[in-house]
């Protein structure tokens, strides 16, 4: 049921809970299946013999998959509702995670990859539209602090499941199939209360992505950073000296920043006019935070502390991205932002690991502090430049 509550202008909000409850334990079941299945499927393709290049190959279908899937979410979802769209895609998530246990030859693997993150990148756009439709204007920061938070812990617990599941049998691929599978209940109980797109959007897909610079942006330095800083920091502490476990806590350590700064960062946002001016410190701070790496890398409690903050502000541009998207636009304008919004990420994905890989070949170790640099850099740039043109709402 829906509360109404009243904001300090006199105004009345209305909370729709089966609404927010639907969305984010929705996509936290995706997230858990995720987080299981990305390890579990790179093992198994290790255990079979499959070269670290074609598991490579393999795994970017996902970037792949995400940049194709998010055009076109937002016509499926005008044509068919958001709800319906979203239990179709969490049918066929569920039904290619549980293929690649059946898919015997490697070739077989590469359309499930395509089907299994297609369909959960049309999840995630929908989920995030439908949140930041239901979420209070003054809350929606809040709102999106909790999914950000409740997701970052459906992922951590993918690679403890893992670890309690294994990789044989059939069994890690149920779990993660029947895992998504519950994602359905709270679409189909709050069905009713979904988003309406009865128009189309405005703009042709690609323009969101220059409407609203300042989040698609954000969006974009976060892929980047989270998939080549996760993906590369485990080789770079190790040729820092440190062990595979002090790296791998030193992971956790900004996995925890990730989930403890996103409820606060929400809620100060929701206290701000204007979250660009948060958006651009965050960016700062992980600037900053890159370009002490190298200086204090030798010290393992200080740079457990500089990555504390750093994962926090990192994930805060997706989070606090997320809202400022979610203030300016609304109906199938939004759904078709958010779309683009989700691009972005994937784009980043993509770019991220590439480029920072590059920078380490390149520049030796401290290469990857310098890429993390260049893309914070970049987006205090971008964020430096609209406030000298100071565009209006954008």
């Amino acid at each position: 049921m829906s509360r109404p509550q009243t904001n300090i202008s006199g105004h009345v909000e209305v909370i729709h809970w089966p609404s927010l409850f639907a969305a984010i334990s929705a996509i936290s079941a995706v997230g858990i299946a995720i987080g299981l299945g990305l390890p579990l499927l790179s093992i198994i393709l290790e255990k079979r013999g499959i070269s670290s290049t074609l598991i490579g190959l393999n795994s970017a279908m996902a970037g792949v998959a995400a940049m194709i899937a998010a055009p076109i979410t937002t016509r499926l979802a005008h044509h068919l509702g958001v709800a319906r769209t979203m239990l179709w895609a969490v049918l066929i998530s569920a039904v290619s995670a549980l293929g690649f246990y059946y898919a015997e030859a490697f070739w077989m693997w590469f359309p499930l990859r395509f089907a299994f993150h297609g369909a959960t990148t049309t999840l995630f756009i929908l989920s995030e539209f439908w949140i930041n439709a239901a979420a209070p204007p003054r809350r929606r920061g809040l709102v999106l602090g909790i999914y950000a938070t409740v997701l970052a812990v459906g992922f951590a617990m993918g690679p403890l499941l893992f670890s309690a599941l294994g990789s044989e049998g059939i069994r890690p691929f149920l779990f993660g199939a029947v895992a998504i599978l519950l994602a359905a209940i709270p679409i189909y109980l709050a069905r009713k209360e979904s988003p309406i797109l009865d128009e189309k959007p405005e703009r042709h897909f690609l323009r969101y992505i220059l409407l609203v610079p300042t989040a698609t942006a954000a969006v974009f330095v976060f892929g980047a950073v989270e998939a080549g800083g996760l993906s590369l920091f485990p080789i770079y502490a190790l040729r820092s000296g440190f062990t595979e476990a002090q790296g791998a806590l030193l992971l956790t350590v900004m996995g925890i920043g990730n989930m403890v700064f996103q409820i606060p960062l929400g809620m100060y946002s929701d206290r701000l006019h204007d979250r660009r001016p948060l958006l651009a410190l965050m960016a700062v701070i992980g600037l900053a935070g890159s370009l002490l790496l190298p200086l204090l890398i030798e010290n393992w409690l200080l740079t457990a502390v500089v990555l504390l903050f750093w994962g926090g502000c990192v994930s805060g541009l997706y989070t606090v991205g997320l809202a400022h998207l979610g203030s300016r636009l609304t109906g199938a304008d939004l759904a078709a932002a958010n779309a683009a919004f989700v691009f972005c990420y994937a784009v980043g994905t993509v770019a991220g690991p590439q480029a920072i890989g590059a920078a380490i070949d390149v520049s030796g170790n401290d290469g990857f502090a310098w890429a993390l640099a260049a893309f914070f850099g970049l987006y205090v740039i971008l964020s430096v430049g609209r406030f000298l043109f100071k565009p209006k709402q954008t």
